[in-house]
């Protein structure tokens, strides 16, 4: 049947190449989804004085109150895997989008109930972006480009967090005040949400789990019982609380407060951390690809992310060009997607959404227990004073050591490129 079109719901597809128009123009729109609620993710840290000054919190209120939007993000990543299962990704990721959109308007509102609320809608909203874009990849390219495809949507996702640093700071201390950039941001999604809502295809009901509403969650049940389950979930989750944490709340107060940097550079160094996962992503993903296989990848990126990690903390302020660490920590931390692929091919294909809805689930559990942990151990270190190097010194340990036991869990994972399933 090589080369044969067969007609799926008014398009032709090849059924030698695997490709599906529609589903990669609709993963391409969910792009631009992803690429805003992680701008909309990272955009607090460089507004953290005037966050602290409206609603009046402390190191440990502001940490928590960012940190809502990871329950939310952890709960709801469960939600959308069975919903794209169930019910596919015609109305699931718009509905993901207009979520994402009231939360970031309320956010803006200025009001602190409003704004906790916000962040927690906007967490709700953004769990459909990357499990609705792996969903859409996955239906619309062939098995041998999906790591490729999954970098390549985190290395847009991340390059939303850079922008959401690098392009965020200036607009809210010059232009806009930073409740009008919520504002704005909240009626660009909402438009985001409509244009999916118009592209992404309809699909067969035949794709659709036939089960009801109570049982849509059952393919969790084949996911979670697996044990590489939790083992790609604990690794992606311990490599990527240095970026979620560390850097996309507190990195910027870690140059200005411990190295002493200027504003607008200290933000312009923190958002190379995004920017090298632009470049990691996409790149160990075609490096897994082309090798087939993805535990080498993955144990290298991990070993370049700790270097840098090191060299940020303990090496003295400045003895590297001023980019340089942050970059490369972002380029191994890249490797945190490779997990996400490895699910995937250690499950079942009937339940592609729900093990991408696990991963995430796992991922932002925990990140949101350590942000406001690890804002609790700031305040802490500081003894109630100011934050200072030794502050983030000391408490960038926890850092170091998440990135070490993920090292050790690399190990345990089973190898499922194509280069070990032709071995077998």
């Amino acid at each position: 049947m090589t080369g044969q079109a067969i007609p799926i719901r008014g398009q032709k597809i090849s059924a030698g190449s695997g490709f599906r128009a529609a589903f990669v123009a609709a993963w391409a729109l969910s792009l631009v989804f992803y690429f805003m609620q992680y701008a909309v993710r990272s955009a607090p840290s460089v507004m953290v004085p005037e966050l602290t000054a409206a609603f009046g919190l402390t190191t440990l209120g502001i940490s928590s109150l960012l940190g809502l939007y990871y329950y939310t993000y952890s709960t709801f990543a469960i939600i959308a895997g069975a919903s794209l299962d169930r019910w596919g990704a015609k109305y699931t990721i718009p509905t993901g989008v207009l979520c994402l959109a009231v939360g970031i308007i309320m956010f803006g509102l200025g009001i602190s109930w409003a704004a906790s609320l916000g962040r927690l809608f906007q967490g709700a909203g953004a769990a459909f972006a990357f499990v609705g874009a792996v969903y859409l990849a996955s239906h619309g390219l062939p098995a041998r480009y999906l790591a490729t495809a999954i970098g390549f949507t985190q290395c847009l996702g991340m390059l939303g967090g850079s922008a959401g640093q690098f392009i965020v700071a200036p607009l809210v201390h010059g232009p806009i005040t930073w409740q009008q950039f919520w504002i704005y941001a909240g009626i660009v999604t909402i438009v985001i949400a409509v244009a999916l809502l118009i592209l992404t295809p309809r699909q067969d009901v035949s794709e659709h789990a036939k089960t009801s509403i109570w049982r849509m969650f059952d393919p969790y049940k084949t996911v979670l019982s697996n044990p590489q389950s939790y083992l790609c979930g604990l690794c992606a989750g311990l490599l990527f609380l240095p970026t979620t944490v560390g850097d996309m709340i507190w990195g910027v107060s870690f140059l200005r407060q411990g190295w002493h940097i200027d504003y607008a550079e200290a933000v312009n160094r923190a958002s190379m951390v995004p920017l090298g996962w632009v470049i990691g992503c996409p790149l160990l993903g075609y490096i897994a690809d082309h090798m087939g296989r993805r535990k080498p990848v993955l144990i290298a990126g991990m070993a370049l992310m700790l270097v840098a990690a090191l060299a940020i903390l303990y090496l003295p302020p400045n003895s590297a060009p001023p980019y340089l660490l942050g970059l490369l920590l972002g380029i191994g931390s890249g490797a945190a997607m490779i997990p996400y692929s490895i699910i995937k091919e250690v499950n079942p294909d009937e339940v592609k959404g729900s093990a991408t809805g696990a991963i995430n689930f796992i991922v932002f559990v925990m990140s949101a227990f350590a942000a406001p942990a690890y804002g609790w151990l700031l305040q802490k270190l500081a003894g109630g004073g100011a934050l200072s190097l030794d502050t983030f010194t000391k408490g960038g340990a926890t850092g170091i050591a998440a990135i070490v036991v993920a090292m050790i869990l690399a190990f345990f994972i089973r190898e499922t490129g194509s280069a070990a399933r032709q071995a077998h």
